[in-house]
């Protein structure tokens, strides 16, 4: 059970590439600020899919197998499980405007069926508590997680092409966006775009304008070597850029520019997503971290 979904995820690649144009270009070449990775963290049999830290410098990362969400109070220290989702498969974590930690579930086998049976959604957790409250329901799945500061959640499908979002008043609108294979969310500081991996289909990334989801914009469409690369769970660094970690070639790769990026940090197989710190300790505010399926935590 535990290797499904990275098979699947395989498989897709295989399928993807088979029937994409033929590469023309060489895999990306090393940033010139290139990091070598780190560990600091594992949860030992855990297939890592989501990944966020609080005020205190403390992470937390989705068990994608058993819904299980953990936390892990500083760099070394081992993983406490605090919440399970209700139905299996945990997926994003971002944090909502009341600062309770929102869980994205049906991330499982649920995906391939998800823009029809729209049987994911997302619960909230009180990190302190451990208490789960559902949040949303309805949803295609909640690969990626991104909330605005009006509080409005956007929702991935990596396996579908239905981008879902959240109204601040609980409306959920399963098909806000329609883009193949998103995976990953992030929102630029002024909430105008909705940056997002596309895994599978055309691999690279795209930014929604969020007055106009029907004009979604290519960022950066991989070629040659990393069309294979199954971008991920992206996030923004400080300067807006997007910090893209890939499953298959286990590289962090950094987009500078419109199809321009550079490999930030290499040798970590199915790396599924990446979140930067915060606080003044424990996982701190200006380090970037990587979490995979191989349930270890990078520092890059």
């Amino acid at each position: 059970m535990r290797g499904t979904r990275i098979g699947l995820l395989v498989a897709a690649v295989v399928v993807a590439v088979g029937t994409a144009v033929t590469p023309t270009a060489a895999a990306a070449s090393a940033c010139p600020d290139a990091r070598s990775p780190v560990l600091v963290g594992s949860v030992p049999g855990a297939v890592l899919e989501g990944a966020a830290v609080d005020g205190a410098g403390r992470m937390y990362v989705t068990d994608l197998v058993s819904g299980r969400v953990f936390r892990l109070d500083r760099p070394g220290a081992p993983a406490v499980p605090i919440a399970t989702v209700p139905s299996g498969g945990a997926g994003a974590l971002a944090w909502a405007r009341d600062g309770s930690l929102l869980v994205g579930y049906g991330a499982d086998a649920r995906v391939f069926t998800g823009d029809a049976t729209r049987a994911a959604g997302i619960v909230a957790v009180d990190v302190n508590s451990g208490a789960v409250r559902p949040f949303a329901r309805g949803l295609s799945a909640a690969n990626g997680l991104a909330v605005a500061r009006d509080g409005t959640v956007y929702a991935t499908n990596d396996f579908g092409s239905l981008v879902g979002r959240v109204l601040p008043n609980g409306v959920v609108q399963p098909d806000w966006a329609v883009l193949p294979s998103a995976n990953g969310a992030a929102l630029s500081a002024d909430d105008r775009y909705l940056y997002v991996s596309r895994t599978f289909t055309n691999p690279g990334v795209s930014r929604i304008p969020t007055a106009n989801p029907g004009a979604p914009e290519s960022v950066v469409t991989f070629t040659g070597g990393d069309v294979f690369a199954a971008p991920d769970g992206l996030t923004l660094d400080p300067q807006g850029r997007p910090i893209v970690p890939t499953d298959v070639s286990g590289q962090i790769l950094r987009v500078d520019g419109p199809d321009r990026f550079c490999v930030l940090a290499s040798g970590m197989p199915m790396s599924s997503v990446v979140t930067y710190g915060n606080g003044d300790a424990g996982f701190s505010t200006g380090r970037l971290f990587r979490a995979g399926f191989d349930g270890q935590i990078f520092e890059v």
